[in-house]
């Protein structure tokens, strides 16, 4: 029996799988960003964290994670005030 899409333990598709990896990704950039920021350079890490917050805002969207999806767009409308 086929199936037309591929499901996964927890009834996870491939594309909310890949929702989950990009919030990992986005996270992990965010606490890379912040390191940068303090000890390397503030223009390289507000760059790192406004890539960071981008990738993560679909996870929360589809989640329907309305508070953080708030949150996320203000923080990228303040680092790309700075990046511009």
């Amino acid at each position: 029996m086929s199936m037309s899409r591929i499901t996964l333990p927890l009834n996870l598709t491939r594309s909310s799988i890949d929702d989950v990896w990009m919030r990992v990704i986005g996270s992990s950039l965010a606490i890379v960003a912040y390191f940068i920021v303090i000890h390397v350079d503030v223009m390289m890490g507000v760059t790192a964290h406004f890539i960071a917050d981008f990738i993560s805002v679909p996870y929360f969207v589809k989640t329907k994670s309305w508070d953080v999806v708030i949150m996320l767009s203000f923080l990228l409308i303040i680092s790309l005030s700075k990046i511009l």
